[in-house]
């Protein structure tokens, strides 16, 4: 069955790429000793998916002595401390500004984290009272935190300390809820030993003295990987595990977890990725003989001893994934393959937004708990190099993901608008590119309590990406496709607004102006939240909040001072003409049906851009989330209608009104349309403070939008 991948080769990357990224919040309160000038802060601190603890940090105020000041702290968390020095203005302690930037380093701790190591590059800091009376200081930072690794058994070197679950996870979609029969990953602390190990056949219960159990029934071990503060376990659920609700423990070397609470399913498709982040470029295989698999890549040639090519129209491709049901017999040994088309089970490859029947949909012989599903593009197939990607079974759709097509059976590389082939090459290295995208919208909406307003914002940043992130690239470039793109993201709704995945970079403060009229002559600095996400509310008419910006037509201003990433940098762009939506946008949509849009107005090259969003809403204040899927297509104002096709609404979750109306789910719908940017009016470049610039695109919009129920 065209099998090429190891077992190992396919999931360790889903080990490696892992990361613990996490936002130190610091709440605390503190005086001043007029008899030893030291100042004592103390209170609480978090550091999100790791845990919650006490705060203590000290300065002594006559150190202080230019415009920064460091301050030791020691964070007790459930486990042991984390150690660092967090670094922000003198004058937040000083009494003269209440808001300021810094920065956090954690350089050590005890117990679980002993050797931690991290990085916060930009916390956020707040000052109220007075440091001889009172002073409460909050801080606020997205970062790196690693772990160090320390561990209980199986030869490590560790503290003895018990194994702690923070998530568990399918290992393709990287999302809850695991499939029988499937492979799925355990992330925690103190899981395993230092030090990486992979099982071989027959898949053992127990690996390097660890082991997981669900419920009652032992899993079968793949991997355990516990390196540069990243702790992992990769492991087979037998399909004898019926679906239902279970509890989960790892015992590493004779110590127990806490029962970690999963939920078993049938079937749960999850294309396996690339980079194992659960979105973005397929790990997919182009048949080119029997002797040659190509990985699926933007341009042709070799990678380590691994040839790469796109996809060609008509080719035979093979597909990597997990979880497309149970199956019988032996499932520690190499499965002798096992087809569940021969079961009569419905099963479709979606690609470009066409089915596709596959040749063959299920085990992977001489894998266990591998998927395959082979198939044939369609000569007609969608080409570019970032065609959207799914598969269906049973009518349960998999994560959503993408490919790379060329045009045709001959060419060397796909087709992306805005990059040339040598920039594709230096994606397939594995090289990143860093993109700045900004908007100023005005997008008429129904509000209640105040009828149909006009909302007035702008938002944007600038993004590291690497090539197996290129499908959200659209968002940032501005440029129109005639297609569409769906990209899952999990984060705050300011990492939302920018409608992308990938690293955000600091630029520092970044400022805003507007032609006479708009209520914006003088420069508003533009906020810029943990996560380097800038977002600002302009206010609108008929809302009677906010700077209240007058969105007229003319000639709009960014101007960036630089910051730790981004030197400073200018741009400009003349607001566009609106569009008229015909019959307004709906408030509820059948994805099933798929959706058409027609419009009037506009120049006919402007860029219109139709996205929607839908997902479920978790937490409060700043920890508010939102874990969604959204999709964006582009045309021309000159097209006068699009329609949304049913392969891309039905890669949203499906989310009420009711709902949305309650806040435990976001639904919207938005049409914008913008200038076709060019040089001076939309395109600019910034200096990176690493070496080379980012080619960055401010685009100005009018639009419509609605919060969207899809059913």
């Amino acid at each position: 069955m065209y099998k090429f991948f190891s077992l190992s080769l396919l999931l360790c990357a889903a080990g490696v790429a892992a990361t613990t990224n996490t936002t130190l919040t610091v709440d605390c309160a503190g005086t001043l000793s007029l008899t030893t000038g030291a100042f004592n802060c103390t209170g609480t601190a978090g550091l999100s998916g790791v845990g919650n603890g006490t705060f203590t940090g000290s300065l002594n105020v006559a150190s202080i002595t230019g415009a920064n000041v460091s301050a030791p702290f020691t964070i007790t968390l459930s486990g042991g401390t984390v150690t660092g020095t967090i670094t922000v203005p003198a004058s937040l302690f000083l009494g003269s500004s209440t808001s300021g930037s810094g920065s956090a380093a954690i350089t050590g701790g005890t117990g679980t984290y002993a050797g931690a190591t991290g990085t916060f590059a930009s916390v956020a800091g707040t000052a109220s009272g007075s440091v001889t009376t009172s002073l409460t200081l909050h801080f606020n930072g997205a970062g790196t935190l690693t772990t160090g690794g320390s561990t209980t058994g199986g030869g490590g070197t560790g503290t003895g300390s018990t194994p702690t679950i923070t998530d568990v996870l399918d290992a393709g979609s990287y999302t809850k809820n695991i499939a029988q029969g499937s492979i799925f990953v355990v992330k925690g602390t103190n899981l395993s030993a230092s030090g990486y190990t992979a099982a071989t056949f027959p898949l053992p219960q127990t690996l390097t003295n660890v082991s997981i159990s669900v419920g009652s029934t032992a899993a079968y071990m793949i991997y355990d990987y516990n390196q540069s503060g990243v702790n992992q376990l990769a492991a087979l659920l037998p399909s004898t595990v019926a679906p239902g609700n279970y509890n989960l423990t790892v015992t590493n070397n004779g110590s127990v977890s806490a029962a970690f609470p999963i939920t078993v399913v049938q079937r749960k498709p999850g294309i396996i990725t690339q980079d194992s982040s659960g979105s973005g470029l397929a790990v997919v295989q182009n048949f080119i003989s029997q002797t040659q698999l190509d990985v699926d890549r933007f341009t042709t040639g070799a990678i380590s001893g691994i040839t790469i090519s796109p996809a060609k129209p008509g080719q035979v491709l093979i597909a990597w994934l997990t979880g497309l049901g149970p199956v019988t017999g032996s499932e520690n040994t190499a499965s002798p393959g096992h087809d569940f088309l021969a079961d009569n089970v419905d099963i479709q490859v979606i690609v470009g937004g066409v089915s596709v029947k596959p040749l063959y949909a299920g085990r992977a012989p001489g894998l266990a708990g591998a998927d395959q599903v082979n198939f044939i593009l369609p000569s007609n197939v969608q080409t570019g190099c970032t065609v959207p990607f799914q598969v269906s079974v049973a009518g349960q759709l998999s994560n959503p993901s993408f490919i790379a097509v060329a045009s045709n059976g001959t060419a060397q590389a796909c087709d992306a608008p805005g990059f040339t082939t040598a920039q594709l090459q230096s994606f397939d290295q594995g090289n990143s590119i860093t993109l700045g995208a900004f908007t100023l919208s005005q997008i008429s909406q129904t509000v209640s309590g105040f009828g149909t307003v006009s909302i007035n914002s702008v938002s944007g940043g600038f993004t590291k990406l690497t090539g197996f992130q290129l499908n959200t690239a659209g968002r940032l470039t501005g440029s129109a496709t005639n297609s569409c793109q769906v990209i899952h993201s999990s984060g705050t709704t300011s990492q939302l607004a920018s409608g992308v995945t990938g690293t955000q970079l600091d630029a520092g403060n970044v400022t805003l102006s507007g032609p006479a009229g708009s209520n914006i002559t003088t420069p508003v600095s533009i906020t810029k939240d943990a996560s380097n996400a800038y977002n600002l509310s302009l206010g609108g008419l008929g809302l009677p909040t906010g700077i209240n910006a007058n969105l007229v037509s003319g000639l709009y201003k960014l101007a960036g001072a630089g910051g730790a990433d981004v030197g400073s940098f200018n741009a400009s762009v003349n607001l566009g003409s609106p569009l008229t939506i015909s019959g307004g946008l709906p408030t509820a949509v059948t994805r099933a049906n798929g959706l058409t849009l027609n419009w009037t107005g506009g120049n006919s090259t402007d860029v219109v851009t139709i996205l929607g969003i839908a997902g479920q809403n978790t937490g409060t204040g700043t920890n508010a989330k939102v874990d969604a899927t959204e999709f964006f297509c582009t045309t021309t104002a000159g097209a006068g209608t699009f329609t949304v096709p049913a392969s891309i609404l039905n890669q949203l979750p499906a989310v009420t009104a009711a709902a949305i109306s309650a806040g435990t789910a976001t639904g919207f719908l938005e049409v914008v349309s913008s200038v076709s940017p060019t040089n001076g009016n939309g395109l600019f470049t910034a200096p990176l403070t690493a070496g080379g610039s980012a080619n960055g695109t401010f685009l100005a919009t009018f639009g419509a939008g609605s919060q969207t129920a899809f059913q």
